[in-house]
């Protein structure tokens, strides 16, 4: 009889709990409790059936925490996942270079190999008037010479640069009448160019009332042409343009215009192979005074080709 009675609280305990049978088996309830406890209980004692009830009680609540805390989990994870960064991805090295981990530091070192180009229309013209296979190759070249490597072929290497794309040809000398007109042609160049730009809505706000600015102000319309392309050249924002930095507008000129390697090389008064805001105005036949630095809205714009 007594057992009967046990079997029918159980089996009131298993639908009061709503859990499955597999998880909450009778067996498991009772096996917190001391037998001789149990014999201690009457039939009718209604003690018997509050304890086995509680500790049901305690077993839900102890599995629904854990559940809780699992998919707290897993939302966490969700929200915030752990992603690794590699940390070459915000290494900049710059032409000729390439990011390396050396352990866990990123370090950039000089592109180890460039690809054969068999194409010519890769092949490139120095400012030594030297055609290469492609521009990987004189930026590898100007690396190793600048860390002073063995694949240097010439120390003085380290200041090679592109002068443009395509085997060298012999060029026009430009002299005499045409040399001292082309400041003139160069800053009404650098003029159009900016208003196609702004025409086009390729110019950043800030520049877009610059070239409002030089259209409706003739004493403006040179020096605001001139101070956007100077911002506009220097990518490194190091308030210098370098001859590096000079690609963009040579390149696309010099097998039309005969004249832009001497006026560009002109600029570098100093010979120190930077051009200053002030150099370019000159080099431009511009007062001083109305040259003035504008560039903060421009620092991270790509330089625009001439043309």
């Amino acid at each position: 009889m007594r057992s009967i009675w046990l079997l029918l609280c159980l089996g009131l305990l298993a639908v009061s709990s709503q859990v499955y049978a597999q998880e909450d088996a009778p067996e498991e309830l009772l096996a917190d409790l001391d037998l001789e406890d149990i014999a201690e209980f009457d039939e009718n004692d209604e003690e018997f059936l509050s304890l086995l009830e509680e500790k049901a009680k305690n077993q839900d609540v102890e599995r629904e925490n854990e559940l809780a805390q699992k998919l707290a989990d897993v939302q966490h994870n969700i929200l915030n996942p752990v992603v690794e960064i590699d940390p070459c991805e915000t290494m900049h090295c710059g032409a000729g270079r390439i990011c390396q981990l050396n352990g866990e530091k990123p370090e950039c070192v000089c592109i180890p190999e460039c690809p054969e180009e068999s194409d010519a229309r890769r092949h490139v013209c120095t400012n030594k008037n030297e055609t290469w296979p492609s521009d990987c190759a004189v930026y590898q070249q100007r690396c190793w010479c600048d860390i002073k490597d063995a694949g240097c072929r010439d120390p003085a290497n380290a200041h090679l640069h592109i002068d443009y794309y395509g085997a060298c040809h012999e060029s026009r000398v430009c002299d005499g009448e045409d040399l001292k007109d082309f400041p003139r042609r160069m800053r009404d160049w650098l003029f159009n160019v900016m208003r196609d730009l702004a025409e086009r809505d390729e110019l950043t706000e800030h520049y877009m009332q610059m070239e409002l600015e030089a259209e409706t102000n003739n004493s403006r319309r040179w020096s605001n042409a001139a101070v956007w392309k100077w911002c506009d050249l220097d990518g490194d924002t190091d308030r210098s343009v370098s001859r590096h930095e000079l690609f963009p507008i040579r390149a696309p000129l010099v097998s039309l215009e005969h004249c832009i390697a001497p006026f560009l090389e002109s600029c570098d008064s100093n010979k120190d192979h930077r051009i200053t805001l002030i150099e370019w105005g000159a080099c431009l036949e511009l007062d001083a005074e109305d040259l003035k630095e504008r560039c903060d809205d421009v620092q991270k714009a790509v330089p625009h080709l001439l043309g």
